[in-house]
């Protein structure tokens, strides 16, 4: 399985709601009513991609906020983006959508 680069630009596709709750986020597909629930670590990393950053700014923003060693707060940023990506929640930019 491959792993999305670090510095790749995503984008949430179009139709997808993100709400931030005490417990964390919700993404919402507004075109059929699927839901998914993150907790805040992964709310931080859908954020930073819908704000235009990538996924090595969000593992940078997590090691900033949180107790966590790089080499962790990598794999979780990159195993995360891989679902989204494969969720069809998230693309890359400049990627046929």
């Amino acid at each position: 399985m491959s792993r999305t680069d670090p510095t790749a630009q995503l984008a949430l596709r179009k139709g997808i709601a993100v709400t931030t709750t005490e417990y964390g986020g919700v993404l919402l597909d507004e075109k059929d009513g699927t839901y998914w629930q993150l907790n805040e670590c992964g709310t931080l990393v859908v954020t930073a991609i819908s704000e235009g950053r990538s996924p090595s700014d969000a593992v940078e923003q997590l090691l900033a906020e949180y107790e966590v060693d790089r080499a962790e707060a990598e794999a979780d940023v990159a195993e995360l983006t891989d679902q989204l990506i494969r969720a069809k929640i998230v693309t890359r930019v400049g990627a046929a959508r």
